[in-house]
This record gives C-alpha cells, sequence and structure tokens, in this order.
C-alpha cells in the first residue's frame, strides 16, 4: 500500500513540530541575530518581552502544511526502499532489515523529494520566528503571519524570493535525511530481538539517537540557510552561499556553523522519537490485516 506510508507521515510529523516548535524558535533566533548571549538569554528575553505566545511565532503555517512535509519524506523514503529492496514494511521489521547502503539512498532521495515542498514553508516559518518587539521586515513593516509574509516576499522578491536559502537547504536535507534514517534503522536492530518487531521503548530511543545524530551534520548548513532566509530581509545581506560562509566565518570564527547545535540537540531527541513512534505506530494500525 504505497500511500499508507504518507498518510502516517504526515500525522506524525504534525505532532513531532508542535512538541518541539518553541525550542526550534529559539533556535532560529540565536542563529540570525548577535544580540543574544545564549539560551538561557534568548529564552529569558523572549518571554519578557513577547509571552509564551512568542515562542509559538511562525507555528501555525508549518503545522498546515508540515503534514504534506512529513508525508513526503516518509512516503518517499519508505516507497523508494521498497524499490531498493524489493520488500515492504512488514517485511523489513518482521527479520529481513534493508543494507545500510539502500537505507541511505533512500534517505538522500526523500530528502530531495521533501525540499521543494519545504523551502517556501520553512522561509516563512523562519521569518516570523526572527520578528521581534519592534522589528521591521522587507518594506519596513513586520509580517502580520504567513499569509501576508508570503505576499510580502512575492510582491518585494518575486517567486524566486520563497526559494531563498534553498541551495543551502538542498545541501543540508539531501545528505542528512540518508544520515537520518541510518541511525535509525542501526538503533532499532541493536534493541530489538532477531526476528521480532521493534517495541515503544526501542523505537523511542532509535528515533531520539536519529534526531541528535542528524543535526550534529546539519548544523552548520542550518546556520547558512536561516542567515540567506533572513538575508535581506531584517537580517545581514549576502550575495550568496559562499558569501554568507566566509562573513560568517570571518566575522565569528568557526563557532558560528555550531550556533544552536545544543539546542537542536537538546530539542532533536524528544522530537524525533514521538515522530518515529506516532509513524511506527500508524503504520501498524493502517497495515494490520483485517478481521476474520
Amino acid at each position: 500500500m504505497p500511500f499508507v506510508e504518507f498518510i502516517a507521515g504526515c500525522i506524525s510529523g504534525a505532532v513531532g513540530l508542535a512538541f518541539g516548535h518553541p525550542m526550534d524558535t529559539v533556535k532560529v533566533r540565536l542563529q540570525t541575530q548577535v544580540k543574544y548571549k545564549g539560551i538561557f538569554d534568548c529564552v529569558a528575553r523572549t518571554y519578557t518581552r513577547e509571552g509564551i505566545p512568542g515562542f509559538f511565532k511562525g507555528m501555525a503555517f508549518p503545522v498546515l502544511t508540515t503534514g504534506i512535509t512529513n508525508a513526503v519524506v516518509f512516503g518517499s523514503y519508505s516507497n523508494a526502499l521498497d524499490c531498493l529492496t524489493q520488500s515492504q514494511w512488514n517485511d523489513r521489521i518482521q527479520g529481513n532489515p534493508a543494507s545500510a547502503s539502500a537505507v541511505f539512498a533512500a534517505g538522500c532521495f526523500s530528502g530531495l523529494a521533501q525540499v521543494v515542498v519545504t523551502a517556501p514553508v520553512d522561509l516563512v516559518k523562519v521569518r516570523l520566528q526572527s520578528q521581534t518587539k519592534g522589528w521591521a521586515g522587507v518594506g519596513g513593516d513586520g509580517y502580520r503571519g504567513p499569509i501576508h509574509c508570503m505576499t510580502v516576499i512575492l510582491r518585494e522578491e518575486g517567486p524566486r524570493g520563497l526559494f531563498r536559502g534553498g541551495l543551502a537547504l538542498t545541501l543540508r536535507d539531501v545528505p542528512c535525511y540518508g544520515i537520518y534514517f541510518l541511525p535509525y534503522e542501526i538503533s532499532c536492530r541493536f534493541l530489538t530481538e532477531e526476528g521480532k518487531r521493534p517495541g515503544t521503548f526501542a523505537v523511542l530511543m532509535a528515533g531520539g539517537v536519529a534526531g541528535v545524530v542528524t543535526w550534529a551534520f546539519a548544523t552548520p548548513m542550518d546556520v547558512v540557510k536561516a542567515r540567506l532566509q533572513m538575508s535581506g530581509a531584517g537580517g545581514r545581506v549576502y550575495r550568496g552561499l559562499l558569501h554568507c560562509m566566509s562573513v560568517s566565518l570571518k566575522e565569528e570564527g568557526v563557532r558560528v556553523f555550531f550556533k544552536g547545535l545544543l539546542l537542536n540537540s537538546l530539542r532533536a531527541f524528544p522530537v524525533n522519537a514521538i515522530t518515529f513512534l506516532s509513524y511506527e505506530s500508524l503504520m501498524r494500525f493502517l497495515t494490520r490485516p483485517p478481521a476474520d
């Protein structure tokens, strides 16, 4: 059933995003603004000036669209793995695991497939999250919401503006989605008795490990992506990917590429544990044989 994976991915993605969005907001602000001294300073300032709603800025649009994004990720991955291994999800979790190379290749394919969907959504999310009190964006005004943000970007920058930072996003997501599924599959096998389905503990641990490992690799390009997305919209103007990297390195040193890494790791474990558990639980429900 090739569409079941898309349904399970859609729901599990929305659950994971809602859980992790406040920490993601702090991460984006640390990466795009130099005024914060660290995680606790950013949290304190955000709470003092904007209250609890400040941590949920930009969430409405991703929640509505992350279902599509995650559906593409998990659906593309699972179906690509089906083709590469000539097997199905039920076969693989019952003692017929895919090879590491097949898992990595299918993961890379899923990363590439979701970039087209993710780029505009992620751009709007980052710009809304970066708005602080008194912030002025493109045209001198703050964004009133996701639709207004998209309208302003299209008016001021054209359709290409919605894909600002798209190259950095592609360079981040294609290899990192290959890495994302690999530690998950390996951890699940290690924590599961041979011939049995992974239990709740195995899925939670494997999902958490997958998230942390992936963000360890993804954070440098994530910093570049966020800065390019804010270029000309309240942030420093960069001519492109290499210019952003060279300027950031010159002004802030190598440490700049690891801004938000600690927060990414703290957020990644529970968010991805919940995402994978939701996905696996939904897959078991949706693929169970009909009762006699």
